[in-house]
């Protein structure tokens, strides 16, 4: 029996796409990569086994004074002292948000004070300033209140403040030591009346 005779060009053409199905298939069942790439069906890779969702840093502040909901929170790190106000449940009505930086970075372990207003005809009482009973936090404090502190004046509540734009929040009190003006007597007379 004669087999029919195959063109040159058509006999190229099938031995072409027989060496592409072969070494797909090939690829196929060795687990290669497929036309994208990708691991074949079926197959994972151990770095996406491996893989877990990495987490992210937290902060614990604590939130007192004028906010509906005092108490402690965590943050996400690199929040702002206006995410903590806002996590416990924003300012009330008698809050004093202009004694507040809400600006300011937050540290681990922050007190963020929320002042109140005063009664009218009288004072704002600012919790944080000497003859209030609470502590001024370096983290937050305005110009104003630093200014208040003992030995402090407004050049040196400024370098405070600068100093904190810089380097970010004070992780202790005696980080007061890097301000230019304040020396280790002066951090002495402020350590009961400042926090980090």
């Amino acid at each position: 029996m004669e087999m029919p005779s195959i063109s040159r060009g058509r006999a190229l053409a099938y031995g072409a796409l027989a060496l592409v199905l072969l070494t797909l298939g090939g690829k196929a069942l060795l687990g290669g990569p497929d036309r994208a790439g990708a691991p074949a069906a079926g197959l994972r890779s151990e770095a996406v086994l491996d893989a877990e969702p990495a987490q992210a840093p937290e902060l614990v502040v604590h939130v007192v004074g004028a906010v509906r909901r005092p108490g402690l929170y965590r943050l996400p790190d690199g929040s702002r002292v206006d995410d903590a106000i806002a996590k416990a449940g924003g300012p009330t009505a008698k809050a004093l948000l202009a004694g507040v930086n809400l600006a300011s970075p937050l540290a681990d372990g922050q007190q963020v004070v929320v002042p109140r207003r005063g009664p009218p005809g009288t004072a704002a009482v600012v919790p944080g300033t000497p003859g209030s009973g609470a502590k001024v936090s370096l983290a937050s404090a305005t110009i104003e209140q630093l200014d208040e502190l003992p030995g402090i004046g407004p050049v040196t509540a400024q370098k405070i403040v600068d100093w904190r734009t810089t380097h970010g929040p004070f992780r202790s009190v005696d980080d007061l030591d890097d301000v230019p003006g304040i020396g280790p007597a002066r951090i002495e007379q402020l350590r009961e009346l400042v926090t980090p």
